[in-house]
């Protein structure tokens, strides 16, 4: 028969309310009751009885990890960390797939709400005013996105950007393409941002090519256009994009990084296993889930019980800190000294026109490129 609170009760000598409370209000049981009860019940292989528990405290011991697609090699080692470290919490993690569609996000919020104790936003395509609504319902903390007032745990793709660009301008480049990735999406704004800024510091010209979908297939759709610009390195969104481009770029023949040195974000396993190895920037996706998990923890240790409203006031003591964790360049063999003659323009452009001008970078055709920088 299963171990009952009323078995650990009699062997630890206090009272069933007291094994209650050590495991849903440890801080109310004095501490030397509390290890007795704790010990008592691992000897037993007692485990208290979660949806009871729920009804007690008002929280469930549950948590919402909410990514845009878990087919995406970029999410794995964030969920695994964020599992792990909520398991450490005494928690289980819920993972839902959205596949980049920000209806499907907001609509998963609303189921999850009434059954976690807060909901992990994971690379979020919605708009900020929406998240900091749907904050009010359920705790947030959001990752990879900066949304002003919510907790946020963020990866400093900007400074990785940056350094990207500067390694390729100190290689020669000085025409180089930005591969972007889905529109919405922070983090290509703050790629975009961070990159045309360097170009500018280090002499070079960047042409926007996107928005892209981030995957490998996206990548690949763009070989053709980045041959026919003219540009002499490209950085890519993510890896997936990066490893689709030069498989792309194989097939029309242009040599990578001969004729054209690429650069991915993420540092995904499977760039350091692409033909040549994929030069690109790391990213703390474990370190990213494990300290979201501990501000959400920390945000509903702060926040009422379930079916108590929160305030919207001064009161209200949901935290509201913001991490920007550092990202690395790794160099490796899809970099090299741009072309010693340059590609010009109207060379490389002979399959078609070169890029063009828009006024909306944002445009929905993945095939035109936009000047942004020079």
């Amino acid at each position: 028969m299963p171990v009952t609170i009323r078995d650990v009760a009699r062997a630890s000598g206090v009272h069933i309310s007291t094994v209650s409370r050590t495991f849903s209000a440890p801080h109310l049981v004095n501490p030397e009751t509390r290890v007795r009860v704790l010990a008592c019940a691992e000897d037993l292989g007692y485990r208290p009885n979660r949806a009871a528990r729920a009804l007690i405290t008002g929280r469930t011991h549950n948590i919402g990890l909410i990514i845009a697609d878990i087919a995406n090699p970029f999410f794995p080692p964030l969920i695994k960390a964020a599992e792990s470290q909520a398991r450490h919490r005494d928690y289980h993690v819920f993972v839902a797939d959205t596949n980049e569609d920000p209806t499907t996000e907001e609509e998963l919020v609303h189921a999850l709400a009434k059954q976690v104790d807060g909901v992990l936003l994971c690379s979020p395509r919605m708009s900020n005013s929406l998240i900091e609504q749907l904050s009010r319902e359920v705790p947030l903390v959001v990752i990879n996105r900066q949304v002003a007032g919510l907790p946020c745990v963020m990866m400093d793709v900007g400074q990785g950007a940056r350094a990207a660009v500067e390694h390729l301008t100190g290689l020669g480049h000085r025409a180089i393409g930005l591969l972007g990735g889905p529109r919405g999406s922070w983090t290509n704004r703050e790629i975009r941002r961070a990159a045309g800024a360097a170009a500018r510091s280090g002499g070079a010209e960047l042409t926007l090519l996107g928005p892209n979908p981030p995957t490998v297939a996206g990548g690949g759709a763009q070989a053709d256009q980045v041959r026919r610009s003219g540009v002499t390195a490209v950085l890519a969104y993510n890896d997936l994009l990066a490893i689709g481009l030069i498989e792309g770029l194989d097939t029309l023949g242009v040599r990578v990084p001969q004729e054209i040195s690429v650069v991915g974000i993420d540092d995904i396993a499977l760039s350091r296993l692409t033909r040549p190895k994929l030069t690109t920037v790391a990213t703390p996706t474990g370190a990213a889930g494990r300290s979201a998990v501990d501000m959400l923890l920390q945000q509903d240790t702060d926040t009422p019980r379930r079916g108590v409203a929160r305030s919207t006031a001064s009161g209200d003591r949901r935290t509201t800190a913001q991490l920007m964790l550092q990202t690395e360049l790794v160099i490796r063999d899809s970099t090299g000294p741009a072309p010693a003659a340059g590609r010009p323009r109207a060379e490389a452009a002979g399959a078609g026109p070169g890029p063009h001008r828009l006024a909306d970078p944002g445009c929905p055709s993945a095939a035109t490129g936009e000047v942004v920088a020079s």
